[in-house]
């Protein structure tokens, strides 16, 4: 009996021809996109397919050295199972692993790690248009998290997500932080862990109104970092119920929390701090402010637990 044995290769290259393939053939592609029932071997296929429609883009299992750019449409990014898709070191137009400007996005259960570019923000999610909506996602080991915004009424929610071993401010001139936005709009960050720094701020906004609750701030094991929180230009809202560990291993170490350090653009009065949970990781000295303010205006800061050392409120 005569045995065929055909490449590898060979069998990648047939199925990428056979693209766009649908759902439930046997060796179905990794994504697949609701509504047209189709499967894609590449992101961006799967992403262009779309248009300016609206979908849903399940991903299966798997890692990933892939990336797309969403140029319109609302699209959610869903693994198909939490937490078992990982996209690994491949960025878009050297920002990226998805670059979102469409109407709308949203990514629920991804993983990305180890982004980095030559400019020094390398990240998992790079926001330029329309409201974005990220849930149970982890941005790991990279240059940046998430970033970007726009300068309209932007509306950007983070929930149930992990940021770990992110940031920088050795690489190049500027710094790059685990979340840095900017809009006109909001920005909420929920139920979220941040750990590990490696630079720069936690959490770096520039937007006119906040809400921060019930996340963990743990920089027992940082490196280089700065603030937990760092609202540059100002702004309102609530930061609540969250806890923070300031490691010893600081940059800047002189607050958790800055408000309006780089500017006073949007107003500060009504910003309410409450019922958070701060104290230093053992063995420091030092005594940084809970709060730092560089604006006059009126912040409410009452309430929360301040570890040895740790003073309520410093005005600069």
């Amino acid at each position: 009996m005569r045995r065929y044995f055909v490449s590898a290769a060979l069998i990648c290259m047939a199925a990428a021809a056979a693209s766009p393939v649908r759902a439930g053939q046997a060796g179905a592609p990794p994504f697949q996109v609701s509504g047209s029932n189709q499967g894609f071997w590449k992101l961006q296929e799967a992403v262009s397919s779309v248009r300016d429609g609206v979908a849903v883009i399940t991903i299966a299992p798997g890692t990933y050295h892939d990336c797309a750019i969403q140029q319109g449409g609302v699209i959610t990014f869903r693994a198909e199972t939490p937490g078992s898709v990982i996209f690994d070191g491949t960025t878009c137009e050297g920002k990226a692993a998805l670059v979102l400007r469409g109407r709308g996005s949203k990514v629920e259960g991804l993983t990305f790690r180890n982004m980095r570019v030559s400019d020094g923000n390398g990240a998992g999610i790079r926001t330029e248009m329309g409201d974005l909506s990220v849930s149970d996602s982890r941005f790991l080991d990279s240059q940046e998290g998430i970033l970007g915004g726009q300068p309209t009424g932007q509306r950007i929610v983070i929930d149930r997500s992990t940021f770990s071993g992110l940031g920088q401010c050795d690489q190049t001139p500027d710094c790059s932080h685990s979340i840095y936005l900017a809009n006109q709009g909001s920005v909420t960050i929920t139920r979220s862990r941040f750990e590990r720094g490696t630079g720069g701020h936690y959490v770096k906004l520039r937007v006119p109104h906040v809400t921060i609750t019930d996340n963990s701030f743990d920089d027992s094991r940082g490196r280089a970092t700065n603030y937990m929180i760092d609202l540059s230009e100002g702004g309102t809202g609530l930061i609540a119920r969250n806890a923070f560990v300031q490691g010893a291993n600081k940059e800047n170490w002189t607050a958790f929390i800055m408000v309006a350090a780089e500017a006073r653009n949007y107003p500060s009065t009504g910003l309410t701090i409450t019922d958070n949970v701060a104290t230093l990781a053992p063995g420091q000295t030092r005594s940084p402010a809970f709060v730092a303010s560089a604006t006059r205006d009126t912040i409410a800061v009452a309430d929360n637990r301040l570890g040895q050392g740790v003073r309520r409120f410093e005005q600069r």
